[in-house]
């Protein structure tokens, strides 16, 4: 890309550099050589600002267009998570009615053994 940047540079300073130098040695009197280059740039600065206008009249449609979308998103997801917390709400009622009508045993009564795996590893070998 250095190279490629390095030649694009190049072919545009030496093209403005050729049109100045163009320019200055036209078979022109100054003042029409002047006015000329007036027209010039201002014709320049016209279309660089037409073309800002056009890039900042692109982003403000853009941003506009975005904005809906990311609200539906966001009522979207907000509609998910809605759904989400009532099954949590109906799972929590169905453990509580199991657990109080005896159907559950509550974590806390229950006993847990946990393996040993050096244990199990030396039982399982055969000498």
């Amino acid at each position: 890309m250095g190279k490629t940047f390095s030649f694009v540079v190049g072919a545009a300073l030496g093209a403005a550099a050729g049109t100045i130098v163009g320019i200055l040695v036209a078979p022109r009197s100054g003042a029409e050589t002047r006015a000329m280059a007036a027209d010039m740039a201002n014709d320049a600065w016209d279309n660089a600002r037409d073309m800002y206008e056009q890039g900042a009249e692109q982003a403000r449609a853009a941003v506009s267009d975005f904005g809906p979308m990311v609200d539906a998103k966001t009522d979207e997801l907000r509609a998910k998570v809605d759904l989400a917390r009532e099954r949590m709400d109906q799972l929590r009622e169905t453990l509580n009615e199991a657990v109080s009508g005896g159907n559950v045993t509550p974590a806390v009564d229950v006993e847990v053994e946990f393996a040993d795996p050096v244990k199990d590893a030396a039982a399982s070998v055969e000498v």
